[in-house]
């Protein structure tokens, strides 16, 4: 068994890995790398009944595994960059190859897949962090969950400047409802479920039209989402919007939150710490 740990900078994600197929999977919250990553060991070792001997090796990957130096509970431990797990996971997930996958977590990040290697394509520092801090400033609520019952009810049209704001007629594919200008408009009327809905509008957004981008660039018709944000409904809605005006297809692979933890356990290039 291989177990795979996705140390990420709010939330860690650990996977068990047998025979290529994922058995096992679970989340644990902890701001201190060495924490997270042992905690989310433990979790899934007491939580599922798992022989510790019956564990061969354990890969590490995210924004925390730098801080890892020393084999874990001396159980043979290997570092994996993160890049190479969000590729491989990806395409494990999607059962697809030669993708593009758009990695949404507290930023966000593209990569290429396929049978000639990963590759990190690009990305941007927009993603769920941005969501959260910007909410900390301007909503009564910080939570991501608050935040998300907030939305449900928020109505863009009193923070966004749309199209039919400015123009009697569409420009381009893009039509009266289409975004001129986040935050544009700003009504003094605009409640928190507006402003909450147009900060979550906002990132999705720009993580969706560079994807196009990307997806474009290397003349594919798909994207297959994976992270954390991709389990944002209210966000998927925004990306079924651009889908409709670029006819690029967002595909979300089931358990897409643990990607990054099933590449690693996955690899097989992992770097021993």
């Amino acid at each position: 068994m291989i177990i795979g740990i996705d140390v990420g900078t709010t939330i860690t994600k650990a996977v068990s890995i047998e025979n290529g197929k994922l058995t096992r999977k679970i989340k644990t919250r902890a701001s201190d790398a060495v924490t997270a990553a042992t905690g989310a060991l433990g979790k899934i070792v007491l939580e599922n009944g798992i022989n510790i001997n019956t564990v061969e090796r354990i890969a590490i990957t995210g924004a925390g595994a730098s801080k890892i130096k020393n084999d874990i509970f001396g159980i043979p431990t290997g570092r994996v960059n993160e890049i190479e797990a969000i590729g491989i996971g990806g395409m494990f997930l999607s059962g697809m190859s030669g993708i593009i996958i758009t990695n949404i977590g507290t930023g966000t990040v593209i990569i290429e897949a396929g049978e000639k290697g990963i590759s990190h394509f690009g990305g941007s520092g927009v993603g769920g962090g941005t969501i959260l801090g910007l909410a900390k400033k301007m909503l009564p609520v910080a939570k991501f969950d608050d935040i998300l019952e907030l939305a449900k009810t928020g109505r863009l049209n009193h923070v966004d400047l749309l199209l039919g704001d400015i123009t009697d007629t569409g420009i381009s594919f893009l039509n009266g409802e289409s975004t001129a200008a986040n935050f544009g408009k700003m009504l003094d009327t605009a409640t928190p479920n507006d402003i909450a809905l147009a900060i979550i509008n906002m990132v999705y957004q720009v993580i969706g039209v560079l994807s196009v981008f990307a997806a474009r660039t290397k003349n594919t018709a798909q994207v297959v989402v994976t992270g954390n944000g991709s389990k944002n409904q209210i966000g998927r809605k925004v990306l079924a919007d651009i889908t409709s005006m670029y006819e690029i297809e967002f595909i979300y692979p089931e358990y897409a939150e643990y990607t990054t933890a099933i590449g690693a356990g996955l690899s097989k290039t992992g770097k021993k710490i």
